[in-house]
């Protein structure tokens, strides 16, 4: 099991430092390198679907320019745009 979680935390790292998007590979890759190995399964649930939404709805809801719709407003989101802020002011 141990490394079924391995392989998937590599996959979801990949996944975040490669969107498309520059913005969102640096905040969300830097987020990933963070939080990645402490996240529970389900964070990681959550975590995955949150990188299946396009990456221009991502930037808007990290950055507060629009409403985090209510499927991806929980506690990984809430995380990333806290990270996003001190990400910014640093």
């Amino acid at each position: 099991m141990g490394q079924v979680l391995d392989a998937r935390r590599k996959r979801l790292m990949f996944r975040s430092q490669r969107r498309g998007m520059q913005e969102t590979d640096l905040v969300l890759g830097r987020f990933a390198e963070r939080y990645l190995a402490e996240f529970t399964d389900e964070q990681l649930d959550r975590f995955e679907r949150l990188l299946e939404a396009a990456d221009a709805d991502l930037f808007e809801w990290i950055t507060g320019r629009a409403p985090v719709p209510e499927e991806h407003d929980n506690d990984v989101m809430t995380l990333l745009r806290n990270f996003k802020y001190r990400f910014e002011t640093s």
